[in-house]
């Protein structure tokens, strides 16, 4: 039996966005509907941080709703349902929402559409608090709604992103209704194993099927797309889609193929000449670890992964607002000039620094001791893997000095207009300073939170072992007790 939390937290969390969602799509005026998304994402930062609040209190590894209405609508068991997994990723999705909107300047406000924000928000966080199958198929099919809705608003062309979309789709719920639980015990067969892997790695942007993710950055407003990768609601699938059912080799399958994309797109991110391009290959990269991590077989990497899991997610969205911000200023970013913005953006300048070397694992930063459990674990296990993660890592480095030179030094920038950043950028910054640095220089908090989610992942997937053995067992019995009757 699933224990309760103590106040309606999730389902707050979930209605709040669509609230204010309702709200902005009838305000006119572009610079109220900005303020009026902000409060309702800083409410919806304040229930998940009291979800998180209120589940550690509780001390299980699982709860559900207090109120549970959906429920009762539905009549389906547990359908919003918080753990040690998705406790401090629900309020870091919700951080993460909250920066966005709160960065976004008003040069941008006609074209990034904040009702379309904050239904996506909603989206996001009832994903990660999703654990029925079915439901989280149809909420990560929903979220491709607001991206597409805006690239037809823009008139841009979303084939590329249908397409990929569609199909993975198509894919997961193709996968998913062959899976068999006729023996008490959910098993994918060999097609659904291989239709659900496809399509995580879809979802994911492995390669070689990732060139959706350049088209939306490029097609989509930065904020947008931005928002659409970074939570890694492909992470969240593959841990509750694929890992309870599919065999060893499809994790496997994912596992090499997602360390061949890190090391491919860290390449890539090094000869990227548009900001762009080479801020989505920095992220696809990185992701593309956490999903290695994901198929060890230890507690100390698979913690490490879990660990990155949030490093990234809040180091790379400061490193994409920084970049947004810059593209707010002079437009479009291309790295084959030298730009000079130091003098007139300090700030932003320190904060590209420092959310860049954070997401490649810097000394004293949140991403540190998460990138060096990482290593561990698959040093552990795979020697050649934990060069290949090293190598991953030195050249993302390489590659954001590249970009920090590139954008603030070289030149001198003039202009009559001043570019020093406004006080909503300031305060941003401030706040994921302050992460990035807390994170890495008081790491304990983190750390064990992602350890007892990763005790709690291996134990299911022995235990799942286990009772496929067992069914296995059974099933070969019965077979000799038939031919015997015969």
């Amino acid at each position: 039996m699933i224990q309760e939390l103590h106040l309606p937290w999730l389902e707050c969390g979930v209605l709040l966005p669509l609230l204010g969602a309702a709200v902005c799509a009838f305000l006119t005026d572009r610079e109220k509907a900005r303020r009026v998304a902000i409060g309702f994402s800083a409410l919806t930062l304040i229930c998940a941080v009291g979800e998180w609040a209120d589940f550690s209190t509780v001390g299980v590894f699982e709860a559900h709703d207090h109120w549970d209405m959906i429920q009762k609508l539905t009549g389906r068991d547990n359908i919003f349902v918080i753990d040690e997994l998705s406790a401090p990723l629900l309020a870091l999705s919700a951080l993460l929402y909250l920066l966005t909107i709160l960065a976004t300047l008003r040069t941008k406000l006609d074209r990034f559409s904040m009702s379309l924000t904050l239904v996506s928000e909603a989206i996001v966080l009832a994903t990660l608090s999703c654990h029925d199958p079915w439901i989280l198929i149809a909420l990560l099919s929903l979220a491709i709604v607001p991206p597409w809705l805006e690239l037809h608003r823009r008139n841009a062309s979303s084939r590329v992103f249908l397409l990929h979309m569609g199909l993975f789709i198509i894919l997961l719920v193709t996968g998913r209704s062959l899976v068999d639980d006729s023996s008490g015990v959910e098993k994918a067969s060999g097609l659904s194993a291989t239709l659900l892997t496809i399509a995580a790695l879809l979802r994911a942007g492995v390669f070689p099927m990732h060139c959706w993710m350049t088209d939306l950055f490029e097609k989509a407003t930065f904020g947008t797309a931005m928002l659409f990768l970074t939570p890694m609601t492909g992470a969240y699938a593959v841990v509750h889609l694929v890992l309870p059912v599919a065999p060893v080799w499809a994790m496997q399958s994912i596992a090499v193929l997602s360390l061949v994309t890190s090391f491919y797109a860290a390449g890539m991110a090094t000869i990227q000449t548009d900001a762009r391009r080479f801020f989505c290959y920095l992220l696809l990269s990185h992701s593309s670890l956490v999903l290695s991590g994901l198929e060890l077989v230890n507690t100390i990497g698979m913690t490490g992964a879990l660990c990155v899991w949030i490093s990234v997610g809040l180091s790379l969205t400061g490193f994409g607002l920084t970049i947004r911000a810059i593209e707010a200023r002079i437009g479009h970013v291309s790295l084959d000039r030298y730009y000079g913005m130091y003098e007139h953006t300090p700030t932003l300048a320190g904060l590209f620094l420092l959310t860049g070397l954070a997401s490649i694992g810097f000394p004293g930063t949140i991403g540190f001791v998460g990138m060096e459990l990482l290593m561990e674990g698959c040093v552990e296990v795979y020697p050649i893997v934990g060069l290949t993660l090293v190598l991953s890592s030195a050249i993302n480095g390489i590659s954001i000095l590249r970009a920090w030179f590139r954008i603030f030094t070289g030149v001198r920038f003039q202009t009559a207009v001043s570019l020093r950043s406004q006080t909503s950028e300031r305060f941003s910054v401030v706040l994921l300073s302050l992460l990035i640095l807390g994170g890495g220089l008081w790491p304990q908090p983190g750390v064990s939170s992602r350890y007892h989610a990763a005790e709690q992942l291996m134990r299911i997937r022995q235990e799942r072992s286990r009772g496929l053995s067992a069914s296995g067992g059974e099933a070969a019995r019965l077979g000799q007790n038939g031919q015997l009757k015969k």
